[in-house]
């Protein structure tokens, strides 16, 4: 079901002057705030769209992806230069370079 932001138009209460509430698309929008009955208006808000990263598109912004393969085996479908394709727990020399790929 969709959040919807509300806002008091003349004092706040307990809530605060902005809450969220989750209601049906179906449902009449609040005129009232359901803890203090102070009148409310429904504010506009922004819109969250998730578009789907590739294994490219991670290696090309910098992020390490590891898919497990076996028991201590990950495969790094986002190695880069010299760094192993394949990570094993046991052996920490197989394990990627976050230190070139992480900075201040």
């Amino acid at each position: 079901m969709p959040v919807y932001d509300y806002e008091h138009t003349e004092k706040a209460c307990d809530i605060g002057r902005c809450f969220e509430f989750v209601q049906s698309m179906a449902s009449d929008k609040l005129t009232t705030c359901p803890v203090c009955g102070e009148p409310v208006r429904r504010m506009v808000s922004r819109v969250n769209i998730s578009t789907p990263k590739g294994n490219s598109d991670l290696k090309n912004m910098g992020f390490t992806k590891l898919v497990r393969r076996d028991n201590g085996i990950y495969e790094n479908v986002t190695a880069t230069g010299n760094e192993s394709r394949y990570f094993d727990a046991r052996k920490p020399e197989t394990a990627p370079d976050l230190a070139r790929k992480i900075r201040d």
